[in-house]
Formats: C-alpha cells, sequence, structure tokens
C-alpha cells in the first residue's frame, strides 16, 4: 500500500510553493483566504496520492472530510481550548475561525480533483502505452 508515485509528488511539491508563496506575499481578500483553501484539498490530496496507492474517490473523500474537521474545529476554538491560540504555526496550520465559504472552497477544490482524475483517466485511456489508470466513477 505503501507507494511512491512521483507524478503526486512532482504536484505536492508545486502546490505547496505554490501555498507557502500565496502566504507569504499575497495579503487580500479572496486569493489568500479562498485560494488558499481550494488548493489545500489538493496539495493533501496529492501528498496522500505520491505516497499511498488509493482509489480516487476514497483520497478525494478523505481529504475533504480532514478538511471539514480541521473548519469545524476553527467553529469550536480548538486553539483556545487547548491554550494554544499564541502560537503561530497552530494558527497557520488550523486557521483563524470558522467560515461557511471555506466548506465550499474545500468541496470545490475536491470537486476539481474528481474532475481532473476523470479527466487523466480518460486521456490515459485513449493512450496505448498507459494501461493502468484507477477509474473514477
Amino acid at each position: 500500500m505503501l507507494t511512491l508515485n512521483k507524478k503526486y509528488l512532482i504536484i505536492a511539491v508545486i502546490l505547496f510553493i505554490t501555498e507557502v508563496l500565496i502566504a507569504l506575499y499575497t495579503h487580500d481578500r479572496i486569493i489568500r483566504p479562498y485560494v488558499g483553501d481550494y488548493l489545500v484539498v489538493m496539495l493533501i490530496y496529492s501528498f496522500v496520492k505520491a505516497f499511498f496507492n488509493v482509489p480516487v474517490k476514497v483520497a478525494a473523500i478523505g481529504v475533504l472530510l480532514f478538511a471539514y474537521l480541521i473548519e469545524f474545529l476553527q467553529f469550536f476554538d480548538v486553539l483556545k481550548m487547548l491554550g494554544l491560540q499564541g502560537n503561530q504555526l497552530a494558527t497557520v496550520v488550523m486557521g483563524y475561525n470558522f467560515e461557511w465559504i471555506d466548506i465550499l472552497a474545500y468541496t470545490l477544490g475536491t470537486l476539481t480533483i474528481l474532475g481532473l482524475e476523470k479527466w487523466n483517466l480518460g486521456q490515459e485511456n485513449n493512450s496505448y502505452l498507459n494501461n493502468r489508470s484507477e477509474k473514477v466513477r
């Protein structure tokens, strides 16, 4: 089950760098909060797929549920409960506050993953060289 998929690892690294650049240099009201949330599910998904050979839907739904969990922990102000509200790393990882639009961004990111994987499957099925694709239904 533990494998190394270089394609997903490269995608994860690119998305990680993109997220870091957004965090460091973008201080607006759209890109940083919402595009960052949209991309973070893709980042986590790519990281999971880089090391674990799990079906597309399982990985995508698992990542989406994880993102929802983090967001709902923000709703309950878990950092304050744990005494970590002043910890910058914890705040960056967990986020600041619950917003329904973040749930929408995670959902759209996951739908994009599923769409891209389905499109990629179609491309691979049209290739004579690659018959090892996994099905997205």
